[in-house]
């Protein structure tokens, strides 16, 4: 059997690591977690050459081996732990070229670590654009260890790191026998002892089990009492010590640089990118041209997505209205059209709005900008118990809040990680779109403002801050109800200005669209059949009156037979199962100005928000009891009628359903990631108790003042 290498790829975030996983292990990968924490393991399999096999392991992003967050502490123990079940036998460590001498800090701490390593220089491009030039074979005989320059989204210089990888594995890179800088001088006799206790080859290692013996899960109670009491014997102080080495490091990088480095005009680059930050990040001007900029945004998903909207809504409406008239008149065309034909076109009429919004968040990351945003936005946070490092998860949620609180493990702080993942569900995400649009389109007036501004872009823009607000006020709340007092600190590097990478944009708007319908439209889908089948099925006793009632005032009134028809579809929705299950909610839900259809989308989308969409698109088409001509969606609930003749969905009932579906939880994946971050079902619970009330009471006072 052919060995195979366990490969780590450690690096800091946003340095390409992933995209190189990606090229090295192709569909050979899969995701769970590491052993005793809920951070992601991504691990694939990949051929080194014909004689060699790899397991590649893709470790949380880290800026140095002093971890502060969860993620951190994952890569820190299988890197120092060697009982590990991960532990590499090579390092690839994914130094951003770009930005060498912050990546060369980490770099030289894994190599002082005695780990064989191999380092793969991304960003290369970039690093040439901003007129950096990199001597490759002096940085590699500075540093002792093989550097290959790479580019993985081209899919270049990979052979090269395959070739290095194997050549390491031969024995023919060495590890290097002189350390980075002097680490034993740091702390001679605590290292010392430290190594008679715990034998390691490397003195780095010995000063790391000195820094956090107490986290540190390989070292039994007697090891741990053994450094306590090394430490106390020399009065180890682990501040001065770590703040030394840092020091050295960075000297001995700065020699480095110097002699393999060449940047051109570095001056003028950061002249340029200060003189943008003086406008975008001023103290008045900067949150202006914040407002106007997701303004823009909002305005773009009316405006650059009507007329694609129009044409799939006029498209499947159209499909729908020919398959009625051509196929025979059956329970199974009533399935065809009624239940999967309407739950597909509900899905379908919102991907051009999923790409735009996805598509301007984009070019927002890749611009620089939106890390712009988190500092702008910090101080604000931090009067309300949050730092800066919150405003991601806040801002990601707008496009998922699965993804956002898996990201608040960046967060070092508990409470600030606790009260984060606690009030990001209250950022309107992409599966509120649908809803908001729909509902905006029906009540919201086709009217501009100073004949430049459109009213329904000012209220989506309104909706999306209202949920920020919120989100800051419960915020506020939480800071005063709960008792951990931990101190934080916000540090952000703010990354140059430059242009968006449109491929990059365009794969993104493709592959979120597509999660949208194969991961939301499986669910829709599945609901809007189950609705189909109790909303064209009931009680036999009482559909069997219905239908006979209606068919001798057919036969009486032979003139009225297309209304009565109408009103027949209507009655047998209303006593179909789906209507017995709206009209026992509906005692609940009718001070909110909701009827029992309204109930029946309101309790299927607890699966999922956007299933609201679909819900009513196949309870408007089973009981279409609406004229022939109002063949799409919106057309239906426009023209809606309660018992006494009033629209179902005048101004207070379309602003009341928005305000729930802007605050409650309704999204069970959400509440899972919930449960999973933090270990406990009480905080699901409690999030889902906290925002339904908030949704109950915000809806029913919004109801009656617009009444």
């Amino acid at each position: 059997m052919q060995p195979r290498l366990n490969i780590a790829l450690v690096g800091n975030p946003n340095s390409g690591k992933s995209s190189l996983f990606n090229v090295l292990t192709g569909l050979n990968q899969k995701v769970g977690n590491f052993p005793g924490v809920t951070v992601d393991k991504k691990t694939g399999f990949c051929r080194i050459d014909e004689k060699l096999a790899a397991t590649i392991i893709d470790l949380p992003g880290t800026y140095s081996l002093y971890p502060k967050s969860a993620d951190e502490f994952v890569t820190y123990d299988i890197l120092l732990n060697p009982d590990n079940r991960d532990k590499p036998d090579i390092v690839v460590i994914i130094a951003d070229a770009s930005n060498l001498k912050r990546n060369l800090l980490f770099c030289s701490q894994i190599i002082d670590l005695k780990i064989p390593v191999v380092i793969a220089l991304s960003m290369m491009d970039l690093a040439k654009k901003q007129g950096v030039e990199i001597d490759v074979p002096g940085l590699e005989r500075e540093l002792g260890v093989p550097v290959v320059p790479i580019n993985p989204r081209k899919n270049r210089g990979i052979a090269g790191l395959k070739k290095a990888v194997a050549l390491t594995a031969a024995g023919q890179y060495q590890v290097p026998a002189r350390d980075f800088i002097e680490n034993t001088a740091l702390a001679p006799a605590t290292i010392a002892d430290i190594r008679k206790f715990i034998p390691h080859e490397s003195s780095y290692a010995a000063l790391h089990i000195a820094t956090h013996a107490e986290d540190l899960s390989f070292l039994d109670p007697g090891q741990r009492l053994a450094v306590k009491q090394i430490l106390e014997e020399h009065r180890f102080n682990k501040t001065k010590a770590q703040g030394e080495e840092v020091i050295q490091r960075y000297a001995r990088i700065k020699h480095i640089m110097n002699a393999t480095v060449a940047e051109k005009d570095p001056l003028q680059k950061s002249l340029i990118t200060e003189k943008i930050d003086n406008i975008l990040l001023h103290r008045f001007w900067g949150y202006v041209i914040m407002l106007a900029v997701l303004f823009l945004i909002f305005q773009s998903i009316f405006w650059l997505a009507q007329y694609p909207m129009d044409a799939i809504d006029g498209g499947f409406s159209a499909l729908s209205g020919w398959l009625g008239h051509t196929l025979p008149d059956n329970k199974l065309t009533d399935l065809l059209v009624n239940g999967l034909l309407a739950g597909i076109g509900g899905i379908a009429v919102f991907i051009p709005q999923i790409m735009i919004l996805f598509g301007l968040i984009t070019i927002l990351e890749d611009t620089g900008y939106m890390a712009r945003i988190s500092f702008l936005t910090d101080r604000l946070m931090r009067q309300v118990g949050l730092n800066g490092k919150s405003v991601m998860p806040l801002i990601s949620g707008v496009a998922c809040a699965v993804p956002a609180i898996m990201s608040a493990r960046s967060i070092e702080n508990r409470k600030e990680r606790f009260i984060t993942i606690m009030v990001t569900p209250l950022m309107s995400c992409s599966a509120r779109l649908p809803i908001y649009t729909i509902m905006i389109a029906l009540v919201i007036p086709d009217k501009t403002m100073l004949g430049l501004f459109s009213l329904k872009g000012l209220v989506m823009m309104g909706l999306y801050l209202l949920g920020f607000v919120m989100a800051v006020l419960i915020a506020a709340v939480m800071r005063l109800l709960v008792r951990i007092r931990e101190k934080s600190y916000f540090i952000m590097e703010l990354p140059v200005y430059r242009a968006p990478r449109w491929k990059n944009v365009g794969v993104t708007m493709i592959q979120k669209a597509r999660i949208f319908v194969t991961d939301a439209g499986k669910v829709i889908i599945v609901i809007s059949l189950i609705l189909w089948f109790l909303a064209a099925h009931g009680p036999a006793r009482e559909m069997e009156q219905v239908q006979q009632q209606y068919t001798e005032l057919m036969q009486s009134h032979p003139g009225e037979r297309q209304e009565l028809s109408n009103a027949l579809q209507a009655a047998r929705l209303e006593h179909s199962y789906a209507g017995h299950l709206g009209k026992a909610f509906e005692p609940l839900i009718r001070p909110l100005g909701f009827d029992w259809k309204i109930g029946i989308a309101l309790i299927t989308s607890f699966a999922a928000r956007e299933v609201f969409v679909g819900t009513m698109a196949t309870l408007y088409s089973v009981g279409n009891d609406v004229d022939e001509d109002a063949a799409t969606l919106r057309e239906k609930m426009e023209a809606a009628r309660r018992p006494d003749g009033s629209p179902v969905y005048d101004l207070p009932t379309g602003l009341s359903l928005i305000i729930f579906y802007a605050f409650a939880m309704q999204c069970m994946s959400t509440l899972a990631v919930v449960k999973r971050e933090t270990k406990s079902w009480k905080v699901p619970a409690l999030q889902f108790a906290y925002m339904f009330v908030l949704a109950y009471v915000g809806s029913l006072l919004t109801y009656f003042i617009f009444s």
